[in-house]
């Protein structure tokens, strides 16, 4: 059994060590249209960007042009530009907006639009569909579906999240145990998603991020201690653990939440969706590791003893990069 188990972490190990060590770097580009008045509109965009290399994507409006030239501002992970655009005496309702160059990425776009009088509509263009005719206000069936869709995409490519839950599966023992620590987490990151998203808890998102992080790097130490035959809080007291650190990452679900935008008429709709969305891709990614322990059970190779520390380890090193690198973010 020993040796099964050595298997499964080695899988693992070897999986994080190909891991890129930035989280959330395949994260949508971003475009907002913000109304200053029915013809005139503000335009955000905002393309992921890898050391010198962006994204060949760009929007393009039917019926609108520049009114004012684009300024551009460059960040470690992104290029945001910022400029106004004159739209004819319609407006925007029924206006063809199109991300160019989207169908040759793998990379999906979320649109948000902002109205005046604080309405806000979101959609997500995908490869596949890289465009959409704005439209009045959206029918109930379409926002759940949307924000169910954005909640699943999140915690998908949300890899500091994802390597917490690995963490807690590798530390857990037990199918009881385990399903009272998943639940616990759950029940912990609706609670201050909800709290967060309604401006009733307001936390600054670089150290909640910085955080988040934290929380890896306490779980590959608990992770150590038990490869080593020591009991740690973890191995105790899982359901605590996940109930604690789960408000934690709830703040940074709230945090993509806020990006995204909560649409006026349904916030309650939107808010749960997202919230549904997000559980569901964690029990995804919980019954894929649950699928590759149980195939890896049935492999028969011996493995070195050494290897039942890499999982540890390479969880570890990756979250304190992203500490470090998050804290200098914003104390520098």
């Amino acid at each position: 059994m020993k040796l099964l188990m050595t298997r499964w972490w080695v899988l693992v190990g070897l999986v994080l060590l190909g891991v890129n060590a930035s989280a959330h770097e395949s994260r949508p580009a971003y475009l907002a249209l913000k109304e200053i008045d029915p013809q005139n509109w503000q335009v955000q965009w905002k393309v992921p960007v890898r050391g010198d290399q962006k994204l060949s994507i760009h929007p393009q409006f039917s019926r609108c042009e520049l009114s004012q030239r684009p300024q551009d501002t460059v960040f470690s992970d992104a290029l945001v530009q910022r400029w106004q655009m004159a739209c004819d005496e319609q407006g925007i309702a029924g206006l063809r907006v199109e991300i160019i160059g989207l169908r040759q990425t793998l990379t999906d776009t979320l649109v948000r639009i902002e109205y005046t009088d604080g309405t806000v509509t979101t959609r997500l263009l995908r490869p596949s569909k890289p465009d959409f005719m704005v439209e009045g206000e959206r029918s109930s069936g379409d926002v759940a579906k949307e924000y169910t869709i954005l909640g699943i995409e999140h915690i998908l490519i949300g890899i500091d999240h994802l390597l917490f839950v690995l963490a807690l599966l590798l530390i857990v023992r037990g199918v009881g145990l385990l399903i009272k620590t998943i639940t616990a987490f759950t029940l912990a990151h609706s609670v201050t998603l909800g709290l967060a998203a309604l401006g009733i808890l307001n936390v600054p998102g670089p150290p909640v991020e910085a955080s988040i992080a934290l929380s890896i790097v306490f779980l590959a130490n608990e992770l150590v201690k038990q490869n080593q035959g020591q009991e740690g809080l973890t191995s105790r007291m899982p359901w605590v653990v996940a109930l604690t650190f789960g408000l934690l990452h709830g703040l940074g679900f709230a945090g993509a939440l806020a990006e995204i935008g909560l649409p006026r008429g349904d916030i309650p709709l939107a808010l749960l969706m997202f919230n549904v969305g997000v559980e569901l891709g964690q029990l995804i990614f919980v019954a894929a590791a649950l699928i590759v322990i149980a195939l890896l059970k049935r492999l028969g190779n011996q493995w070195p003893h050494w290897l039942v520390h890499v999982p540890a380890y390479s969880i570890g090193t990756i979250a304190a990069y992203w500490c470090f690198d998050r804290i200098t973010g914003f104390v520098g």
